[in-house]
C-alpha cells in the first residue's frame, strides 16, 4: 500500500501538522520539529505533545508514516569542530523532540565540507555525528537524505549514502530518503522504463532498499546533472508524470512515507489524488 502525504507547516504549533495533513487527504506527512530557521526552540509542552497526539489520532496518519525533517542549519559534517558540535547538539535536541511525540523518523540532509576539507573527511566527520546521536538518544531512525550537490553539500551519490550507512556502528537506526528531484540533477535518470530500472537497480546493489524509509516526490524545473535544486509540481518540471507512475506501480515503494514537497502547496490534495489514480 502507498502512503502519500505532504511536507505540512507547524505554524502556531506542532500540534496542528496533523489536522493540515488530514485536510489535504494525507496518508502520511512530514513537518519541522521546530523552526528550521533558528537554532534554539523552546522544547515542547506537555500540552502541546497531549494535543499533536490527539489530532493524529483524528487525522488516522500512522506514526510509522511520519517522516520528521531536521532544521537546514544542521550540518553533522562541518570542518569547524566546535560548528560541527553545535550542530550535533541541534541534531539530538531534534530526535528527542521526536521522542517526545512517539514519530520514529527523523529526516536531515548529510552535510557540507565547505570546499576546506575532502569529501571522504567530510563523510567521516558526518559518521561520527551520527554514531553520536544514535548513543545519545532511542528509537528513532536517522534518515539521511540525498541531496542535488548543488555547491558543497554532500549525499549526491548513492556511494556517499552507502559509505555513511557503512559507517553507522547501529544499522537498525539509519535508513535514507531518496528526493526525486535531487535524484535527477544528480545525474541518475529514470524517466524511461530501461533508465528506471537500471537507476534503481543501481540503488539497491550499493545501498539496498531495506534501508529505504521514505520518498520526496518533487518533479524537478531544472535540468538532468545540473545539481540545481528546484522542486516542480508532479509532471510539470523536466521529469514529467511517468516516473511517478513507475514509482507507484513499483511495490518496493510501500508501507513507506512519500512526501510531496513540490512547489505550490495549494495543489497538494490535487496532486496526492493524481499520484493515487496512477496506482
Amino acid at each position: 500500500m502507498k502512503y502519500i502525504g505532504a511536507h505540512v507547516s507547524i505554524e502556531g504549533g506542532i500540534f496542528n501538522a496533523p489536522l493540515r495533513a488530514k485536510d489535504i487527504g494525507a496518508k502520511a506527512m512530514a513537518f519541522f520539529t521546530k523552526n528550521q530557521k533558528r537554532w534554539e526552540a523552546n522544547p515542547y509542552t506537555p500540552l502541546d505533545i497531549a494535543k499533536f497526539k490527539k489530532n493524529l489520532q483524528t487525522s488516522k496518519i500512522l506514526a510509522s508514516q511520519i517522516l520528521a525533517h531536521s532544521s537546514y542549519l544542521i550540518n553533522l559534517g562541518h570542518p569547524d569542530k566546535k560548528l560541527r558540535e553545535k550542530s550535533l547538539a541541534a541534531f539530538i535536541d531534534e530526535i528527542k523532540r521526536c521522542e517526545h511525540l512517539g514519530v520514529t523518523k527523523l529526516n536531515f540532509h548529510p552535510g557540507s565540507h565547505l570546499r576546506l576539507v575532502t569529501e571522504i573527511t567530510c563523510l567521516n566527520y558526518i559518521a561520527t555525528s551520527i554514531n553520536k546521536a544514535i548513543q545519545a538518544t532511542k528509537n528513532v531512525t536517522l534518515v539521511i537524505e540525498n541531496t542535488a550537490g548543488q555547491g558543497s553539500n554532500l549525499g549526491y551519490k548513492f556511494e556517499h549514502l552507502a559509505h555513511l550507512i557503512s559507517n553507522t556502528t547501529n544499522k537498525n537506526r539509519v535508513g535514507v530518503c531518496i528526493d526525486i528531484c535531487h535524484l535527477f540533477t544528480a545525474g541518475y535518470d529514470f524517466r524511461t522504463p530501461k533508465k528506471y530500472k537500471e537507476t534503481w537497480s543501481q540503488f539497491d546493489k550499493i545501498i539496498g532498499f531495506d534501508y529505504l524509509k521514505g520518498v520526496h516526490l518533487n518533479d524537478c524545473k531544472s535540468d538532468l546533472g545540473s545539481s540545481i535544486d528546484r522542486h516542480a509540481s508532479i509532471g510539470k518540471g523536466k521529469i514529467g508524470l511517468n516516473p511517478f507512475k513507475f514509482l507507484m506501480q513499483d511495490h518496493r515503494f510501500d508501507d513507506i512515507p512519500l512526501i510531496l514537497e513540490t512547489s505550490d502547496p495549494t495543489i497538494w490534495a490535487e496532486e496526492i489524488k493524481l499520484l493515487y489514480s496512477l496506482e
